[in-house]
């Protein structure tokens, strides 16, 4: 069999296509260009709310790089040692490298900015470098070379690089062919390798493996199981393929998901359109682009590479005080997340993935669909990334900012034991939320950060898209006797859905009442027994809280049967009563993970190893899985700084929270799943001197537009 020509390359290279919709870079293939610049723009709707972004300038010391700062990082480094002037140096990621956090926290509207910079993450010969750019004085600052076992960030190139090796082997090919498949059919899909010893070692990898899109865009639930092939990146040629024979490849009915061309009935009443009306407008206002001021809240939001969205300098206003903002949070972000599936076979013993590190949740973010992802009343927010090439790019549309109403109450309460008096109060909760959606290749993850007036703060992390799901020769669970298969169940015709779990740790930087004086404060339910003869009462709950010392002491596993609350307070700020001022971390539903912390997956994604974590302030230690986390073998993550047991009391720390669930995949799941949802709760710990939204006024029907319901025939 001849080698394809290049012509053919490109025609078998279209299904590939298909994967590269899921991500961000795709659509530059179909992008026009700024005036007078070379930043590349996705196309986006709603253009009237767009940024200018060939003239964009930094007005806060946290807003993202602009396109021409990300233009001048390339010039300077076109003239950096290894190699980005001759094309042998790639850039993998690039993002502001923050201020000292002292110099944000005093720095004012109207100051002058501190120093911009850039970090980037790079590869030149196989080595990695973090580089920092001085924008102000033009020069390279810092480049320090492989850090920490690992490589960057992959790039968009990197996996089409590894599907045109691969798509280059006539051996892989052939394997292909005698399955019935047409290679103008085939999608080769990169996956990530993990790290397991010798076969990683010393060299980037990636292991592609194959779907089929005949008669289908839904590749995901057409794998041609028992191939795949490994490609050495660095020397850009195929180094394993493994074949494991003939496995009936699923079909493509039932798979398609697209509105407009399904034709499957849906036996149920139609449901109206809704929407929320504001007759006088939103409530929020966006300064600068960034900077966000709604009822109490003031915060800072942006779009980052590697964590999606990043929130900044949260502040609420105490009305007991003036008014005055008090500190929150200064940054909270999704730091990394852990997908390990449970199938130890020579197939899939690889598939554990850390998404935030490995391909970055800011380039798979796809601009949001109006009416669908969020309301109308949204307002929206680019991102602005750079490529390999060091070239800008515009993701449009990628965060959306509204206001919500579900019919929730803040609070209520009706009096009936006072005769004859009519009181019922009751207010309505009105939220506003900051929200990213990303499809990290099969899977699609919004995150949401909901702000309410009473000062809590809920973070909701939703999961939908398609299952990654493993051939089988089985049609009907009667045919599998005693043979079922260990690593799922039977989801559809020769498909089983592969358990796995999804982990996704926060890095959450409170800083209540400022960054210095915060400790960590574990609140104790104790039962305690009845003395005889006291009381009619056996039994009683006793609280006592432990201040914890030391970052071993804020290793938290949870227990429904040791139950704890969690405090971070500013022991220096207190409340008339003399509490503390604080706030509370209240877990929603959750999972933990039950590998064994032997097990190379689970030595990279240690951050999981516990629910809740607290570390001393470390402005290098913002990502759970470390800076460097492709094939990086767990030396630099959350367990590894949280062993170094540094004092935490009284002191500038961060706050980690793990959430996850288990999911083990049903027929529903099939062919795309319902969304799944977990979250946490940032809640006010005696933080005000009461209820802080006890005088906010109720809605009446003259503050509505008339809308009536059609009458009932």
């Amino acid at each position: 069999m001849a080698e394809p020509s290049l012509a053919r390359l490109s025609a078998l290279f279209f299904g590939f296509l298909l994967l590269l919709a899921t991500y961000s870079w795709v659509p530059r293939l179909h992008s026009g260009l700024l005036s007078g610049t070379g930043v590349q723009k996705t196309l986006g709707p709603d253009p009237k709310l767009r940024v200018d972004h060939s003239s964009a300038k930094p007005h806060h010391p946290l807003d993202p790089l602009t396109v021409q700062e990300i233009e001048r990082v390339r010039t300077i480094l076109l003239d950096h040692e290894p190699g980005f002037g001759s094309g042998s140096a790639t850039i993998h990621s690039m993002a502001l490298d923050e201020p000292d956090k002292t110099l944000v926290v005093k720095w004012k509207k109207g100051n002058r900015l501190p120093s911009r910079r850039a970090e980037v993450l790079a590869l030149s010969v196989g080595q990695s470098h973090v580089i920092v750019v001085d924008l102000d004085s033009g020069r390279v600052v810092s480049d320090v070379v492989n850090p920490t076992s690992g490589y960057p960030i992959l790039t968009m190139d990197d996996l089409i690089v590894a599907s045109q090796v691969a798509l280059k082997s006539i051996e892989f090919n052939r394997s292909v062919e005698a399955r019935g498949v047409k290679l103008s059919d085939l999608v080769a899909l990169p996956t990530f390798t993990g790290w397991f010893g010798p076969e990683e070692e010393g060299r980037r990898i990636l292991k592609v493996q194959c779907f089929t899109s005949q008669d289908t865009p839904n590749y995901f639930m057409r794998p041609i199981e028992g191939l795949y092939a490994t490609v050495d990146m660095d020397k850009l040629e195929v180094i394993k393929i493994v074949d494991k024979g003939m496995v009936p490849i699923p079909k493509a009915a039932g798979t398609e998901y697209r509105y407009n061309v399904q034709n499957k009935p849906v036996h149920m009443d139609r449901i109206n359109p809704i929407s929320i009306e504001q007759p006088e407008g939103p409530s929020f206002l966006v300064e600068d682009g960034h900077l966000v001021k709604w009822a109490n809240w003031v915060f800072h939001v942006k779009a980052d590479h590697r964590a999606g969205i990043i929130i900044s300098q949260a502040t609420v206003r105490d009305s007991e005080t003036a008014g005055e903002p008090r500190s929150v949070m200064y940054k909270g972000f999704p730091s990394e997340l852990f997908v390990p599936y449970m199938d130890p076979g020579e197939l899939w013993y690889y598939k554990s993935y850390l998404d935030a590190g490995e391909i970055g949740l800011g380039p798979a973010a796809m601009p949001l669909v109006p009416l669908n992802d969020c309301p109308r009343n949204a307002y929206y927010i680019d991102g602005v990334f750079a490529l390999p090439d060091g070239k800008a790019i515009v993701q449009p549309n990628m965060i959306c900012l509204f206001e919500r109403y579900a019919g929730d109450v803040s609070w209520r309460h009706s009096e009936i034991l006072i005769p004859n008096a009519d009181i019922r109060e009751s207010r309505p909760k009105v939220t506003l939320v900051a929200r990213m959606a990303t499809s990290v290749g099969n899977y699609d993850y919004t995150f949401d950060w909901e702000f309410q007036t009473d000062g809590l703060i809920r973070v909701t992390v939703a999961a939908s898209g398609m299952l990654m799901v493993k051939g089988t020769p089985y049609e009907n669970v009667d045919d599998l006797g005693d043979k079922e298969d260990d690593s799922g169940p039977l989801i559809s015709e020769n498909v089983i859905g592969v358990v796995h779990d999804h982990f996704i740790t926060f890095h959450l930087d409170m800083d209540i009442d400022g960054p210095m004086n915060n400790s960590f404060v574990k609140v104790h339910l104790e039962k305690q027994r009845v003395q005889s003869g006291k009381s009619p009462r056996k039994s009683y709950l006793k609280v006592k809280k432990y201040v914890a010392k030391t970052e071993k002491d804020a290793q938290i596993k949870l227990s429904l049967y040791d139950p704890y609350e969690f405090h971070i307070v500013n022991p220096n700020r207190k409340s008339r009563l003399g509490n503390p001022a604080g706030y509370r971390i209240i877990p929603g539903g959750n999972a933990v993970s039950l590998l064994d912390h032997d097990d190379p997956p689970q030595i990279r994604g240690a951050f999981s190893n516990n629910q809740i974590w607290v570390t001393r302030y470390n402005r290098s230690e913002q990502f759970a899985g470390g800076v460097l986390v492709y094939q990086s073998h767990g030396d630099d993550t959350l367990q590894v700084w949280s062993d170094r047991d540094r004092s935490i009391e009284n002191n500038d720390i961060v706050l980690w929270y793990t959430l996850g669930f288990h999911h083990i995949p049903c027929q529903e799941d099939y062919p795309v799943m319902p969304t799944v949802a977990a979250s946490f709760e940032l809640k006010p710990a005696n933080f005000f001197e009461s209820n802080p939204v006890i005088g906010v006024a109720p809605i009446f029907e003259k503050d509505l537009p008339v809308c009536r319901p059609f009458a009932s025939s």
